[in-house]
């Protein structure tokens, strides 16, 4: 699994680095929004996160994104930023104030894809490019980066595959998906989907309302109740955050040694591999994303053209052709945090390895 995971990794990394020329380089041409003239590096870009429940948003996308969007500006860009707690209302109203504050671009990572369209067209008809962040927005999109979330279901289901071995034909599986207003949900759950279905029987598959902890600890409470302690083998979890409502589920019931996947390589599920509570997570390089968004929004805001950054296309519902950067991911399992989250900076062994981890770290040699 893991070699399987790494090659599909850098065959998608060859894809993506060769997308990702710097800003700089984009020439001087007008973007495809081009109501605005050339600016300089006096610019001002909204960041709008869909939430902080997942630590990710708050502790790596907001920092990486404000430091990228500095270095391409000479230290003279600012970055407004609006967290809308996971309430679509709320960042429709977020849109409406930087539209108002006039800020040069947009990049949106939206609660709800589908919410957030008149938004965008009301900063587009103000002359604001925006940069669909993470999730493939609606509305007249100008750019977009996310990861490969097709492929991010497949890895997941892969690895409960191979965790399961040949329990995976004697039990059933829950599937604990990701929230139904979230398109990448939907593309996680198609990849899941494609590698688990026909190997594995399905016994309860739940959309997680707004992607909370507590919502997919009572449906794995749920679906305990209904099949049975004894028939559960493994769990598909969309995330790392789900994952820890899960895992409390299966402690409660005194369920032990159930495989459950992650996705986010959030510092608690990290932890929770290495303890074996959590098979794997999904690593997706956040860095790489977040430069590639700041430096959409650098180029957009400039009134350059993305033609050297974003060598492929993708389609919405609602815009096709939406110039793209997609970014490889990688299965992470104790096997290699080294070469994942720690080498990329993203955590220190300390920072994993506190006080009750320390022995389950230096058993995985994580020191």
């Amino acid at each position: 699994m893991r070699r399987a995971a790494f090659a599909i990794a850098a065959g998608a990394m060859a894809v993506s680095l060769a997308a990702c020329g710097s800003a700089a380089e984009s020439g001087d041409k007008k973007s495809d929004s081009g109501d605005s003239a050339a600016k300089g590096d006096n610019i001002k870009v909204g960041l709008l996160l869909p939430e902080n429940q997942t630590a990710r948003y708050e502790k790596l996308d907001k920092p990486l994104i404000e430091k990228k969007v500095k270095e391409l500006t000479n230290n003279k860009g600012e970055v407004v930023y609006a967290n809308a707690k996971q309430d679509a209302s709320l960042q429709n109203q977020q849109v409406d104030t930087m539209v108002t504050n006039k800020v040069d671009v947009l990049i949106v990572d939206a609660v709800d894809s589908k919410a957030i369209a008149g938004s965008v067209k009301k900063a587009k008809d103000a002359g604001i490019p925006v940069v669909a962040y993470d999730r493939l927005a609606e509305g007249p999109i100008d750019a977009y980066t996310s990861f490969d979330n097709v492929t991010v279901g497949k890895t997941q289901g892969e690895a409960l595959l191979q965790a399961l071995g040949d329990k995976a034909k004697s039990g059933q599986i829950v599937m604990m998906n990701g929230s139904s207003t979230d398109p990448n949900a939907a593309m996680f759950k198609e990849g899941a989907h494609s590698v688990l279905d026909g190997k594995v029987k399905i016994g309860r598959e739940y959309d997680t309302k707004e992607w909370k902890p507590e919502n997919a600890n009572a449906n794995m409470e749920g679906a305990i109740s209904a099949l049975g302690k004894d028939k559960i083998v493994g769990v598909y979890s969309a995330n790392d955050g789900m994952a820890g409502g899960i895992i409390t589920a299966l402690k409660a019931a005194g369920l032990k040694n159930i495989p459950v996947t992650g996705q986010d390589a959030e510092l608690a599920g990290v932890q929770r591999i290495v303890t074996g509570e959590q098979y794997m997570s999904v690593y997706k390089p956040y860095p790489q994303e977040a430069n590639v968004a700041a430096e959409m929004a650098v180029a957009l805001a400039q009134g350059k053209s993305l033609d050297s950054l974003a060598k492929d296309k993708v389609d919405s519902p609602t815009t096709k052709g939406i110039p793209s950067v997609i970014v490889p991911v990688v299965s992470l399992t104790k096997d290699n945090i080294n070469d994942t989250v720690i080498k990329d900076g993203i955590y220190t062994v300390q920072e994993i390895c506190t006080g009750k981890y320390k022995a389950a770290c230096d058993a995985i040699g994580l020191k």
